[in-house]
């Protein structure tokens, strides 16, 4: 697989990641005192240093760490050789170097470049996402995890894999940009064609569901569970058939989809009250031996222990240095081409390996060490 090179500030890095999972070579370039992610918390075994930041060992599993200070002269000759040799460059804006020397040093290079010019939040809210995510009467709800940046990172990812592939076949150097708001704007289209094509505008729904009539996620006895019924009767009536409701199944209109949109709150209303009988797994197994699509809400510690996950190599035992064994999500491109995913580097811990392929000797090293270049 190819060389890649990492600049990417914490709203594009997930683009790095997702290259490292499909085998190829990536070297994190960061500043001497580290980047952002390694200070990000939670820390684990809530030890707060470089190295044990949960951000920095996900984001940065499977790479190689080079500090690089481009602006001085010697690192900015380190980092245009390391170009010259690289099949693409990821970076957020501004560029550390200039573009033109970029593609200069390779002029068969992938660069690729994410604006930044807007925090998450912002650009969130900019997209039109803001405003249909939350609970209907309340404040709108920002999704969690920086689910905005994966999502960013993701487009830059594809793109970016685009652009190797018509570099490899045409031998050209590719200049792919990626809008932030772009990006999450394409998130928002099924709301903007709704109010394009019928008027409709999109509403926050909370945890209930806006594409049927009963669809949306219910309380139980041990938290949610998450259920979609189609358009059709036939879900309908074995739904009924099984909640065993008086008052709706005393309605028989609401066989049709269209009397079920009506009167959809009143329907929710009603499976709420029943669904608060019943554990969650109880409810996702029978309504999926009827044939009603259902899904349990798993909190972040029972997918940490989902056996599915471990048994498809999702989720890996890892030896993470002064931690010892940790499960470990090793991602969903990982997992299909079975890449190996090592832990996050420690700061630097790549310097006179990589300097050493480029021809570097080891009193060069030492000189560019003591200059303040690495």
């Amino acid at each position: 697989m190819s060389l890649v090179l990492d600049v990417t500030a914490h709203p594009a890095v997930y683009a790095t990641r997702l290259l490292v999972e499909a085998g190829h070579s990536v070297i994190r370039i960061e500043p001497r005192a580290g980047d952002e992610l390694r200070r990000m918390r939670p820390f684990l075994g809530d030890q707060p240093d470089l190295e044990n930041g949960a951000y920095h060992q996900f984001f940065n599993a499977g790479k190689r760490s080079l500090t690089l200070d481009p602006s001085t002269s010697d690192g900015r000759a380190i980092l245009l050789r390391l170009a010259g040799k690289a099949a693409a460059v990821l970076a957020s804006e501004p560029l550390p170097v200039d573009e033109q020397a970029l593609m200069e040093a390779n002029p068969a290079l992938v660069l690729a470049t994410m604006d930044q010019d807007e925090p998450e939040l912002c650009a969130y809210a900019r997209s039109g996402l803001l405003a249909i995510t939350g609970t209907p009467g309340q404040e709108p709800a920002l999704l969690g995890s920086h689910m905005a940046y994966a999502a960013i990172g993701l487009y830059l990812a594809t793109a970016t894999a685009a652009a190797m592939l018509a570099a490899e076949q045409t031998g050209q150097g590719q200049r792919v940009r990626v809008s932030s708001a772009d990006a999450l704007g394409c998130f928002a289209e099924q709301s903007v064609v709704g109010w394009l094509a019928m008027g409709a505008v999109t509403e926050r729904r909370g945890y209930r569901g806006a594409i049927t009539a009963v669809s949306g996620g219910f309380p139980c006895l041990d938290g949610y569970w998450m259920v979609s019924l189609p358009h059709s009767a036939e879900g309908w009536a074995r739904l009924m058939d099984w909640v065993q409701d008086p008052e709706l199944a005393a309605d028989p209109a609401l066989a049709d989809e269209s009397e079920r949109l009506k009167k959809r709150d009143f329907i929710l209303d009603r499976l709420t009250q029943w669904s608060k009988r019943f554990p969650k797994e109880e409810l996702v197994v029978e309504a999926q031996k009827r044939h009603i699509p259902a899904s349990p809400v798993a909190t972040a510690l029972e997918l940490a222990e989902d056996p599915q996950l471990t048994a498809r190599g999702f989720l890996r035992q890892v030896d993470l240095p002064g931690l010892g064994t940790m499960t470990f999500p090793a991602g969903a491109i990982a997992t299909v081409l079975e890449t190996p995913m090592a832990p996050a580097p420690r700061l630097g811990a790549d310097n006179h390996a990589i300097l050493g392929e480029l021809g570097y000797t080891t009193a060069e090293i030492g000189a560019l060490l003591q200059s303040g270049a690495i």
